[in-house]
Order: C-alpha cells, then sequence, then structure tokens
C-alpha cells in the first residue's frame, strides 16, 4: 500500500479537542451534537466535528505556527458552540472521563466508520464514552516522520501526567489517574507505536493490516503517537481531554518543543535516543496509574529510574532554548505549574475529598473550569 505523505510547515501546530456534552441539571452526558452541528454544520473540514458518540463534539484548529493562536482557535470554537448550547440548559466538559455517567448508555452516532467500531469492538466499544486531546506538529520531510513518532512516544508519561483527568469512573474511584488510557487501549490497532525508521517499513505494515482485515485506510492505524500522512504531521494522542485553555496550551507547547528536539538530533547524527519498548510500556502504565507521582524508566545511567516531576523539570530546562525559537516559553512553564499544584485528576480528588465524596460537586468543578484560561486563577 502506498502512503503518501505530504509534507507541511516545520513545527506549525494544530489541535484537536474532545468534549462532552452534560444537561445542566442532571448533571448528566446528554445526546445533543446533533444539535450543534444541525446549527454550525456538518463539514468534515468545519472546526466543530461530529465524534463517536452523540454526547461528544470535536473542536478543530487551523494549522498556526504559534501555540497561542491555535489556543485562541479553539476558543472561539468554544464560544460558538456555547452559544448554541446555553439556551438549552447544556453545558461543555472537558475531561477524560465524565465522573458518573453510565458509558454504554451513551449513544453512537450512525454510519459505515462508526458501525465498524461498533460491530467489531463490541463491549469494549460501548465503554468508548472517553475524551482525549490530540496534538498535530508539522513534519517538512517525510524521512522525519516515523524517527519523531518513536522519540516522542518515549515521553509519554509527561504528557498523560500533565494531563490526566479520568480518575472517576461510572461513580467510581478507579485508583488510576486516566481510566482513559485503560480504556482506549482496547481497541484494535491502538496503544504505542511500533519502531520504524523508514517509510517503506511503514507501508509494508499499512499494507498487512489492510490484508489481513485489521484496516481499511492507514487513518485506522491509530497509535497513541502516529504519523498522520494526510496532514504532514506527527500526531499526539496520549493526553486526556484537559478543561482549562492553560492545560491546553501547556500540552500543545511541550508536543511541539519535543517534536522539535527530537527532529534537530536526528538532522544530526541520524540518532534518536529511546528506550526499549517494554519500558516505554511500563512508563505508560506508571503514568496511567499514578500520574505526576509515578517514577519514571529513563535512558540515563546512573538514574535509571527518576521521579516524573524531577525528570520533567529537567526537560523543560532542555527545551527552553526551542521554546524561545518556537515563541512559547510561556505555555511550556505552565508544565512546572501544573506538576505542583495539581494536574485536572489531582483537583477533582480534592474537590471530592472536601465534599465527602460527592461527584456532582466534582462534575460542577469541571464544568466551571471548561474553557478557563486556567484552573488556578
Amino acid at each position: 500500500m502506498q502512503v503518501d505523505f505530504n509534507p507541511s510547515p516545520r513545527s506549525s501546530i494544530g489541535l484537536e479537542w474532545e468534549l462532552a456534552l452534560v444537561d445542566a441539571t442532571t448533571l448528566e452526558l446528554v445526546p445533543a451534537a446533533s444539535i450543534v452541528l444541525d446549527v454550525l454544520g456538518w463539514d468534515d473540514d468545519a472546526p466543530v466535528r461530529k465524534e463517536y458518540l452523540q454526547n461528544m463534539l470535536e473542536l478543530v484548529s487551523a494549522p498556526h505556527q504559534r501555540v497561542a493562536d491555535a489556543v485562541a482557535d479553539l476558543a472561539d470554537s468554544l464560544a460558538r458552540v456555547r452559544r448554541v448550547l446555553d439556551p438549552l440548559g447544556i453545558r461543555v466538559l472537558a475531561t477524560g472521563s465524565h465522573p458518573f455517567s453510565i458509558a454504554n448508555q451513551q449513544q453512537p452516532f450512525q454510519g459505515a466508520r462508526y458501525d465498524v467500531v461498533k460491530s467489531r469492538t463490541q463491549w469494549w466499544g460501548r465503554q468508548m464514552a472517553i475524551c482525549g486531546t490530540h496534538i498535530h506538529v508539522g513534519i517538512d520531510h517525510r524521512d522525519l516522520a516515523l524517527p519523531v513518532t518513536n522519540g516522542l512516544a518515549r515521553f509519554y508519561p509527561f504528557f498523560l501526567a500533565l494531563s490526566a483527568s479520568s480518575p472517576f469512573w461510572e461513580g467510581t474511584d478507579t485508583g488510576y489517574a486516566s481510566q482513559r488510557t485503560m480504556i482506549f487501549q482496547q481497541l484494535p490497532t491502538n496503544g504505542l507505536p511500533y519502531r520504524m525508521t523508514r517509510w517503506s517499513e511503514f507501508e509494508a505494515y499499512a499494507t498487512e493490516l489492510a490484508e489481513v482485515g485489521m484496516i481499511n485506510v492507514p487513518g485506522e492505524i491509530r497509535w497513541d503517537v502516529r504519523p498522520s500522512p494526510k496532514f504532514g504531521t506527527v500526531e499526539n494522542r496520549t493526553p486526556d481531554a484537559v478543561p482549562t485553555l492553560a492545560e491546553l496550551g501547556c500540552l500543545a507547547a511541550l508536543s511541539q518543543c519535543l517534536t522539535e528536539f527530537v527532529a534537530r538530533d536526528y538532522e544530526h547524527d541520524h540518532i534518536v535516543e529511546d528506550l526499549p519498548p517494554w519500558l516505554v510500556k511500563e512508563n505508560k502504565w506508571r503514568a496511567a496509574r499514578y500520574g505526576l507521582d509515578a517514577e519514571v524508566i529513563t535512558p540515563d545511567r546512573p538514574g535509571r529510574v527518576r521521579p516524573l516531576r524531577d525528570y520533567l523539570t529537567e526537560w523543560i530546562d532542555r527545551l527552553l532554548p526551542v521554546a524561545r525559537d518556537l515563541d512559547c516559553v510561556n505555555e511550556l512553564l505552565f508544565a512546572d505549574t501544573l506538576a505542583n499544584r495539581g494536574a485536572s485528576y489531582q483537583r477533582q480528588h480534592t474537590v471530592a475529598a472536601d465534599t465527602g465524596g460527592d461527584l456532582r460537586a466534582v462534575t460542577t468543578s469541571l464544568l466551571n473550569e471548561t474553557g478557563a484560561p486556567s484552573p488556578f486563577d
């Protein structure tokens, strides 16, 4: 299978923000996406798009060179959505999972793509009441796409720990910072990328999957970090959906800076420092389970196992020159703020502890945070 990669401007940034729709009175998920789409349009290239479930929308930015502009783009789309929903008593929720609504009671949209998911995945497909943040970073040459994919996947714990926002599932505290991660990896072709360096390897992989009926098109390869040939990007699908604009900007800046850092390193010596895949997988689990309190495995000796917060701070310092080049220093530095003051899953636990475990209070706090400039204002 030939898979054409369409290069795009180097380190350009595009964001996809999946949102849930919630009844303002009951605080339950509500299938109201079609109401918004009927008003704003159903165009697949529109900034507001349908998702798998009828209680979800996806806001998609245009490509930008600056993180701040991509975030502002999403904020404008959110305002348009709210103008439709507010008079109907429906609110927008940006989090990896709803704290107490029942997943298998939510209705998917009809359509060939979604019908295949329902038919093939059965019980697991009915659990997909989850929302994520997807970050596209532009790649200007096809030969960089797979090395950058491999290099970026190594930093999975940073993205997941900073974004983890799904500790509660159907009314239960799961003990995980990101229950969404554990659910999402159950679908076919999801999960960590396989290590490839040449584009011909990716084409051979896509061909084999198609031959055995696993995919119909390359876009059905749903790795956590993947090349996106249509857009000429590497797409980071690791993070949970996050509520605030500052968190969106932080994740976008970290992804943009790490992508550029890995690309520069690879252009210099054609080497990408990475970890064996079994250790990358372990780091993914540790971040999903423990969030910012995880201890992560690094390539460094000595100090092979490090507290995630310490390792993140070290990498922020290393990335500052890149962030200056890309004009996203403030957004990158917000990662330290989140690490010190609390990611979404921690803030949710604090609300639950303060209210005797009231998940309606947790949901209300998330609704109030969604679209806010920062969780700490």
